[in-house]
């Protein structure tokens, strides 16, 4: 495991010490942020980690609701728990579910951090006066989170295609967190880089860094030159129309939210090469997503009161 390191965004780590940490599920990032956070001093507990994964010094348990027991912080993954209360968790870990139930076991005021959360835990969290956390879209995460991604997007965008990014043209779809700092590293790596956005703002914004703004209703002038195409709009906006004009060479990275923002029959049809890139920290770049993930905690735990003690714990 390597060590918490302070140029990390987060707070000073003191506030997790001695906290009891639960770890639930996840992808490979979940580990690291486990041991990280056991490094700050904190009791973790786990279940549901990547098989054999579980970092030295963890407590590991076989369902989430012991895991959870007297907990003052919940660590849950970055795709959220589904309305069945399955958690995510990679292969060969096995199913961890988490039951409204199981948050009895939370003191009140214990901090829950979830990717994302189905209306029944936010319900359970009210009633159990739980503080949570909906982390995925948080400025402090999303931004941190968007240059492992950014760097994965490269990563295939070079592994799929026989052309360079230097000296190529390539067209990123949508100017928030993820693209902003995805244009600027392909900016870096020598691409001619063009911002296709709708907001007047995301225009001005990609002129004043350099790159080539694009109104969306001028999308298809942008497909006809791009060698690479890099998605974050989480809606279908890749159709079998504008995937007509892109050169059949185009190469397609989908960063958008599972089934991403491409008509993938259309793609395959017309030969050009389109993936859809899911979970791109915790499979590139696991260490340092699971750092972000860590300071995360830190960051929130120093932040919020103490959790109330609870009878018979």
């Amino acid at each position: 495991m390597l060590a918490v390191r302070q140029r990390t965004p987060g707070g000073t780590g003191m506030g997790v010490r001695g906290t009891a940490v639960a770890v639930l599920g996840g992808d490979a990032r979940m580990p690291v942020a486990a041991g990280e956070l056991a490094a700050l001093g904190a009791r973790v507990r786990a279940a549901g980690l990547p098989s054999g994964a579980a970092p030295p010094g963890t407590e590991v348990f076989r369902d989430a609701g012991a895991a959870l027991a007297g907990a003052g912080a919940v660590l849950l993954p970055v795709q959220g728990v589904a309305e069945d209360g399955r958690v995510y968790t990679e292969p060969g870990a096995g199913p961890l579910v988490l039951q409204p139930g199981d948050l009895d076991r939370l003191p009140p005021g214990s901090l829950v951090l979830t990717g994302l959360a189905p209306e029944w835990l936010r319900q359970a969290a009210r009633e159990r006066r739980l503080r949570l956390v909906e982390y995925r879209d948080r400025d402090d995460f999303a931004l941190a989170n968007a240059v492992p991604s950014a760097e994965g997007a490269i990563q295939m965008a070079m592994a799929a295609s026989p052309l360079c990014l230097f000296d190529s043209d390539a067209l990123v779809l949508g100017l928030g967190r993820t693209g902003l700092v995805l244009a600027r590293m392909l900016q870096g790596l020598g691409a001619r880089v063009t911002a296709a956005a709708r907001k007047e703002a995301d225009l001005a914004r990609a002129w004043a860094l350099g790159l080539r703004p694009l109104p969306w209703d001028r999308l298809e002038e942008g497909l006809r030159s791009a060698d690479f195409v890099f998605n974050t709009v989480p809606a279908l906006v890749l159709t079998q129309e504008r995937l007509g004009v892109l050169p059949r060479h185009g190469v397609i990275v989908d960063l958008a939210s599972a089934p991403g923002g491409v008509d993938w029959a259309a793609a395959r049809q017309l030969g050009i090469r389109a993936d859809l890139a899911p979970g791109l920290p915790g499979k590139v770049a696991p260490v340092t997503a699971g750092r972000i993930l860590a300071r995360l905690v830190v960051r929130c735990l120093e932040g919020a009161p103490p959790a109330e003690p609870r009878e018979g714990t």
